[in-house]
Order: structure tokens, then sequence, then C-alpha cells
């Protein structure tokens, strides 16, 4: 990774019909941060944005790869149901997963520029880590 792990960062790559984003930084959940601005920056310019409501969240699943698609299953949640996004993502490991706070904004406040993220699919799912730091792909539909 040539140190660019270090600085942790994230970065949608082309594919047909759906929306994949690839993500890394030098911690498992500063990755998964990552990966959820990743995908929120996606449909959204998130320049300037201002969370105004704090949401605490608390992710298990046995598989890492697992955390990182129920942490986005939350997110697509949170965008269907409550018309929000989150703009500052704080996650810490806890026993089977991680715990976080998100500050999430108003998304009908926010310019689009894609299509929003309708599912997390488990299609190229992956997530990994090493002495160079983590690094995870995902797909969802739009």
């Amino acid at each position: 990774m040539d140190g660019v792990a270090a600085r942790g960062g994230y970065r949608g790559v082309p594919h047909t019909a759906d929306l994949r984003v690839e993500a890394w930084a030098p911690t498992r959940e500063e990755c998964l941060a990552q990966a959820v601005r990743g995908v929120c920056a996606s449909f959204l310019d998130l320049t300037g944005a201002v969370g105004v409501r704090r949401w605490d969240a608390v992710v298990r699943a046995e598989r890492d790869e697992d955390v990182l698609v129920a942490l986005l299953d939350e997110v697509v949640y949170r965008l269907d149901t409550e018309g929000e996004v989150p703009v500052d993502v704080e996650l810490a490991p806890v026993d089977g997963g991680i715990q976080g706070v998100l500050w999430m904004a108003d998304a009908r406040s926010l310019p689009v520029t894609g299509a929003a993220p309708k599912a997390v699919t488990l299609h190229g799912l992956a997530m990994t880590g090493g002495p160079d730091g983590w690094t995870c792909s995902v797909t969802l539909d739009v």
C-alpha cells in the first residue's frame, strides 16, 4: 500500500449499474468509516455538510465483512426511513463488532450527485487487514 493506508481514503470504482466503493486506512475501524464516507459521497456533495443529529450505533457480526455489510445496511436504512446520512463517523472496536458515533445531516439539504444506494450486495465483498493497514471493497445496488 506504500503508506496509502496511513492516510486513509476511499474511491468509487466503475461497476455496471451498481455502486462500488473501495476504502483503506491504518485501522479496521477507520477503514469502515472511510467506506461509509465513500458510499455517502458517491451520491451527495458532502462539502461543508454539518451533522445535526447524533446516531449512536453498535454493530456486531462474526466476520469483518459482515460488520461492513451490517453498518452500510444501517446507513441505507437511515437514508430510506429518516432521509439522513452520516457526515462524520467515529468508530471504535467492541467485542464482536464496532460501536460508534455518527453525526447525521438531512440528505435533502445536500446537492445530489448520483443515484442513492438501495441495498448492499455480497458480490465482490472483501475486507482484509495486515501490517500495512486495512482495505475493503463493497458493492451496492442503486
